[in-house]
């Protein structure tokens, strides 16, 4: 039977699992327990003879803790999920069109909903008996604002198999530092004469422009070192739990080897048994026909004493 999409077929003794399947239920796997079970999956495929569904499987990343949660999320509560990426093409025409009335209220929808739904990944993480740190919930905010402020974000959420935490993009206005007028957007004639408060708040607005894009840019710093921080503890994950693998197909072999080396010891035992009693075998049959001849001696020697008595009595 053709399995869907055309890939791999059914050996006849049980169905094959299709591959997007085993993905799906992949990245919905707590990623303590992500490699293993991904290990199982390219076995099977492999031992069914579908290589390319095991190199498929065996190439998924193990997703980080936030990048987890922020799937399960997805999973989960599919009809809030929806409205979430509602939420977000909503606010990205907005933005295209300077909708400035529905941008504000767009706005204020987003930071609670960012709020509320990180706050559902985290208790849904720990309902699957996983308590998420604040560093990965900090992630998991960073990855709704990042689906609500870029399709090719959107998307990716949307396909529920995220191995790491998305970045807003920089243009897009942050949460925490909201989007003001900028004081000199375009050059305007000035007919007034400029008073030192004049020059005192343009240098204010000013340097609080220079503050916020600081703060961007360090928001942006910080969210790419924990994605990375991430990424390198999920890689020590994986390292980790090859190692201990490799151990314990170490430990199978050594007991394998030490079983063998004592079944050799026996059978040179059993060996020198049978050579001992084989050289007393051969001992007793020596000395068993050294009996035989002397005995067929006699037994000649007797015959012709008899032959030689009787001649006389004759």
């Amino acid at each position: 039977m053709q399995r869907e999409g055309g890939r791999g077929r059914d050996t006849g003794e049980h169905d094959v699992e299709p591959v997007e399947s085993v993905l799906d239920e992949l990245y919905a796997t707590p990623p303590s327990d992500f490699v293993a079970r991904r290990e199982e999956h390219a076995a099977a495929a492999r031992t069914d003879g579908r290589k390319e569904d095991a190199r498929a499987i065996h190439a998924a990343r193990r997703p980080t803790p936030a990048a987890w949660a922020a799937n399960l999320l997805r999973r989960s509560r599919p009809e809030e999920s929806r409205r979430f990426l509602e939420l977000g093409q909503a606010l990205r025409e907005a933005h295209r069109t300077l909708d400035a009335a529905g941008l504000k209220e767009l706005s204020a929808q987003r930071r609670h909903i960012v709020s509320a739904l990180s706050r559902q990944a985290a208790q849904l993480a720990r309902e699957a008996g996983h308590q998420l740190s604040q560093a990965a919930q900090q992630e998991v905010e960073s990855t709704l604002r990042a689906v609500l402020a870029d399709p090719d974000a959107a998307d990716q959420w949307a396909g529920g198999r995220l191995a790491g935490s998305l970045t807003p993009p920089s243009e897009f206005p942050s949460d925490t530092a909201p989007a003001e007028p900028a004081p000199r957007e375009l050059p305007r004639p000035d007919t007034r004469r400029r008073t030192p408060a004049d020059r005192g708040r343009d240098e204010l607005a000013e340097r609080r422009r220079k503050r916020r894009e600081e703060l961007v840019r360090a928001e942006q710093a910080a969210e790419k070192a924990a994605r990375q921080l991430a990424d390198r503890r999920a890689e020590e994950a994986d390292a980790e739990a090859s190692l201990r693998r490799t151990d314990e197909e170490h430990d199978r072999a050594r007991e394998e080897v030490s079983a063998a080396e004592r079944r050799l010891g026996q059978a040179h035992e059993e060996l020198d048994r049978a050579e001992r009693e084989r050289r007393k075998a051969e001992e007793r049959r020596r000395a068993a026909a050294g009996a035989l001849s002397r005995a067929e001696r006699e037994a000649r020697e007797t015959a012709r004493e008899v032959d030689r008595l009787a001649g006389r009595v004759r």
